[in-house]
């Protein structure tokens, strides 16, 4: 008998010059022992490349400065606060309530919060030029 195939990952794209968002992997890595979500830095070349295979434009060109969720299996890109908890909800458990429960939000509130924070997270948490390098366990979970 033939071995089910993998499930699709989610793909997570990052900011990664932003440490909040490098922080985020971190907090993701642990708590996904299955590997749902597959990471990549917005600015890397498999990043620019999946923003085009989606028609989402590139940081530089106005696009999504901070966090982007590609659904497995297909379905449209979630941005902003939709990403987050996307994410969450994924996650789930006591992360998945939380992202069920801030969803309940409006969007547009949601997504204000998630702009003030994301304008302000290079002041808030500081900046880097080189992406965080994970422990060899998890590198096959990066694009």
């Amino acid at each position: 008998m033939a071995a089910s195939p993998t499930p699709p990952s989610a793909v997570v794209l990052f900011d990664g010059h932003c440490n909040l968002c490098q922080g985020l992997t971190q907090f993701l890595l642990p708590r996904d022992p299955a590997g749902h979500f597959r990471l990549g830095s917005l600015q890397s070349a498999a990043g620019l490349a999946l923003l085009a295979q989606h028609g989402i434009r590139p940081v530089e060109a106005g696009g999504p400065d901070s966090l982007v969720l590609l659904p497995a299996g297909g379905g449209p890109p979630l941005l902003h606060s939709a990403a987050a908890l996307g994410i969450l909800r994924r996650l789930g458990g006591g992360w998945g309530l939380l992202g069920h429960v801030g969803g309940v939000v409006p969007r547009a509130w949601a997504d204000a919060v998630y702009r003030w924070i994301a304008r302000h997270r290079y002041a808030w948490f500081g900046r880097t030029e080189a992406c965080w390098l994970p422990q060899p366990e998890w590198a096959n979970r990066f694009l």
